[in-house]
């Protein structure tokens, strides 16, 4: 009985998604749903709710609490203008961004979402971009941490460290790729640095950028922990498991794909979960983690979000390059996968240590390019 319930009111749902234009009306009618299911539910919904806190506290905020206080201090004690003088020109002028935004690239690269779109907005907010820069700066500093792609990804999740290097070094080509289809509208302006009239003082500075990094850690744990809940009541509605097996029986698609795929729309990290130990062959999970890297999901797009909206940027846009940048990091992380994993071990009997140093030796080369490229035009315009 509880599941026809179920079935006539998303049935209703729909309808009134068709029907009406006020998004309002729509997410007042889903939240009304999920109220009914807590009811219905109450031990899941609490269970649930529990996971996705240790979940962040044990995972997510160890990793991302100290990055936050520590790129903050950089903030805020005129890091940026180091940042651009040391890197600006390297690394900013092949995609065609002035140097102020080589800290949030640096951001990205190392630390992973959100903090590429926080600090690309907090340049904006502090007058170093205009609005066209930081819009294509927030597709361009868009990468999951090394963090989560070697370490979970690769080692906990697929069980080799190999593939999360492959799978770094697509997401890394897909963001630089970014930068060059995404059109420039802005001239490429290099501003000038105001230091603060005021002495530089350690507790002032250390007190704001500690507070900073608590409230955007508590941000992204309540979008971890609601995701989570959302993820459990999906996977275990009796709807998303008969989508699932009409999918397999059109297609012949594994449920467990099927259903990674569709809650990794949602939240990267149950879906990449999934789709590891899905029966399917290791050519398609590389597609298909791939995209889910390169895409990052409903969750983290609205944690870029919400740094976003107030400063009146689209999210239709940011989503619309995101689907293209998961394009690409999905055929980047099946051609290295083809070439550099299969065609390696097939010459040194499966050794992985080999083949993680060939990768380690690309992504130093990958670094390192931006160096050579910009000291050969120095020495040309010489």
């Amino acid at each position: 009985m509880v599941f026809v319930i179920y079935f006539i009111m998303i049935l209703l749902s729909i309808t009134l998604i068709y029907y009406i234009k006020d998004l309002s009306y729509v997410l007042t009618f889903i939240c009304t749903l999920l109220i009914l299911f807590f009811i219905l539910n109450p031990l899941k919904c609490i269970d649930s709710c529990l996971q996705g806190i240790r979940l962040f506290f044990y995972k997510v905020f160890p990793s991302l609490f100290p990055f936050l206080v520590i790129s903050n201090l950089i903030l805020y004690s005129n890091g940026v203008s180091i940042y651009s003088k040391l890197l600006g020109k390297i690394l900013c002028h092949p995609l065609k961004l002035p140097k102020q935004c080589s800290f949030p690239l640096v951001v990205s690269a190392l630390c992973g979402y959100p903090l590429g779109a926080k600090y690309s907005c907090d340049l904006y907010e502090e007058g170093l971009i205009d609005f066209y820069t930081c819009r294509r700066l927030l597709n361009i500093a868009s990468s999951a941490s090394p963090l989560f792609i070697v370490g979970t990804l690769g080692a906990s999740m697929l069980k080799d460290k190999t593939l999360g290097y492959i799978f770094l070094i697509a997401s890394y080509l897909s963001c630089f790729t970014m930068g060059l289809i995404i059109p420039n509208k802005a001239n490429i302006k290099d501003y000038s640095f105001n230091k603060k009239n005021f002495p530089f003082d350690m507790g002032t500075t250390l007190k704001s950028s500690i507070e900073n990094a608590i409230k955007t850690s508590t941000l992204v744990g309540g979008f971890v922990t609601l995701f989570f809940i959302l993820n459990e009541i999906i996977k275990n509605s009796i709807i998303f498991n008969a989508i699932s097996n009409l999918l397999y029986n059109l297609f012949k698609l594994p449920n467990e794909l099927t259903q990674g795929f569709i809650l990794g729309i949602l939240e990267i990290t149950n879906g990449c979960n999934l789709i590891s130990y899905a029966s399917i062959s290791l050519d398609i999970k590389i597609l298909v983690l791939g995209f889910l890297l390169g895409f990052s999901g409903i969750c983290i797009i609205w944690q870029c979000n919400s740094f976003m909206s107030r400063l009146k940027f689209s999210s239709k846009y940011y989503v619309g390059y995101k689907l293209i940048q998961g394009i690409f990091c999905s055929i980047y992380s099946l051609l290295l996968y083809k070439y550099f994993y299969r065609k390696s071990s097939a010459f040194i009997f499966n050794n992985p240590t080999i083949i993680e140093n060939k990768l380690v030796f690309i992504i130093i080369i990958l670094l390192l390019l931006p160096f050579v490229v910009f000291n050969y035009k120095e020495i040309r315009v010489k």
